[in-house]
């Protein structure tokens, strides 16, 4: 890895339009244990200057990401895919993974009362997850973020349109580092994250040790939104 870093850096420093792929991105890789589950590697991409990062969610955004990296002359890109097999999303069909972020699934007010933002392999969980809450009268929205490079270029108006500051009940999904995460969740969001390393087991067994499912998702929201339920938010 650290001589991968080394070429990656050299590229951005002299902004080629080098391609990286990487996989095997999360707790997902299971018995291989903590050695190989890569919980820091997206943050260590994410911070090196100069480099598009791209996580899809399914074949859907994959085929968008190659379409963008296609497109980019001036920079380093790394595209980081999953191990475990992921559906198809209906969603995801024509997707805007170029902009770096886009909602995937409308809340049906104007402003929901949370916001779920996933990438990769977590975006089927957080639609998922809103399903289930609106079973019990909440309203959510679930924003697919690719590449949070792409979506930092983006205009002030497309980024407020998909993360309305009005709406402060954000939490992000994904199997890694927290630590970029708050940019989009502030501080009253709620990250769902790994902030350790890895265990091994059975894939589904580290998966749902860590929180990734519908039943610790949902209490996260509940809570999230009645601790901020009196906070008053200047429009």
């Amino acid at each position: 890895m650290p001589l991968v870093i080394a070429a990656i850096r050299l590229a951005a420093l002299q902004k080629l339009a080098s391609i990286f792929i990487f996989s095997h991105d999360s707790l997902a890789v299971g018995e291989d244990g903590p050695t190989h589950q890569p919980v820091e590697q997206l943050e260590t991409l994410r911070t090196t200057p100069g480099i598009d990062v791209y996580r899809p969610a399914d074949q859907n955004e994959t085929l968008a990401a190659w379409k963008a990296i296609a497109k980019t002359t001036n920079r380093p890109t790394a595209l980081v895919t999953s191990r475990q097999k992921l559906p198809v999303l209906r969603e995801t069909k024509d997707a805007p993974v170029e902009r770096g972020a886009y909602i995937v699934s409308s809340a049906k007010k104007d402003l929901p009362d949370a916001i779920l933002i996933a990438s990769g392999s977590e975006l089927h969980l957080a639609l998922e997850a809103k399903r289930e809450l609106e079973k019990e009268g909440y309203d959510l929205s679930v924003v697919s973020m690719p590449s949070m490079e792409a979506f930092q270029r983006q205009s002030e108006e497309y980024q407020a349109s998909v993360l309305p500051k009005q709406v402060v009940n954000r939490l992000s999904i994904e199997m890694a580092s927290s630590l970029a995460w708050g940019r989009y969740t502030g501080i009253f969001g709620k990250n769902l994250a790994v902030d350790t390393f890895g265990k091994s087991g059975k894939a589904n067994d580290v998966i749902d040790d860590y929180g990734f499912n519908l039943a610790h998702i949902s209490r996260m929201v509940k809570k999230m939104i009645d601790e901020n339920k009196n906070l008053q938010i200047v429009k």
